[in-house]
């Protein structure tokens, strides 16, 4: 019966000690998502540098991804000798040119965040959609797997099939 006794306090001590520390990752957790919005808000934004075709580097330090699209990828961390896969540098610049000719702009979706840390959002100038221009211009693939605005979807299907039925980039014959 003493022995008993003894065990009950240890094991509310150890409880106690593995509630304590989710509490204090949920809470470190929750600090950080709180952060996240002073680094990067919907609006005018500044553009450091491109990326590549569907990722930019803001002034700020916060990359963003556009919702929607995918380019071809200019280099791969991961194997630093692989060559840029076809249609990325057009992208790129295209992403460049696209940027450049005006203030851009970034709107939000349901998440801010993917699993890289980047910022995932719609990038506008003026009244031009980036994510929806790279798609019809041939230059990205549609990407409809992934949760974000249903009208977008539509938008952004119907911008690869007209890309696709012309045969312009990476929809092309080469």
């Amino acid at each position: 019966m003493g022995r008993r006794f003894y065990r009950r306090p240890r094991a509310r001590l150890w409880f106690a000690g593995v509630l304590f520390a989710l509490v204090c990752v949920r809470w470190y957790q929750e600090s950080r998502v709180r952060s996240a919005p002073s680094l990067l808000e919907e609006g005018v934004c500044e553009v450091e540098y491109v990326i590549d075709g569907d990722t930019i580097r803001l002034t700020n330090g916060a990359r963003v991804r556009l919702i929607g699209v995918d380019t071809p990828e200019v280099h791969f961390p991961d194997e630093p000798q692989r060559p840029a896969e076809p249609w990325a540098e057009e992208a790129r610049r295209y992403t460049e040119d696209f940027l450049a000719a005006g203030s851009p702009r970034l709107e939000f979706d349901h998440e801010r965040k993917d699993r890289f840390e980047r910022f995932l959002a719609y990038v506008w100038v003026d009244d031009r959609l980036l994510n929806e221009s790279l798609i019809r211009n041939g230059l990205g693939r549609a990407r409809l797997e992934f949760y974000y605005s249903d009208s977008r979807k539509r938008l952004f299907r119907h911008a690869q099939d007209a890309a696709r039925d012309q045969r312009i980039g990476i929809w092309g014959d080469d």
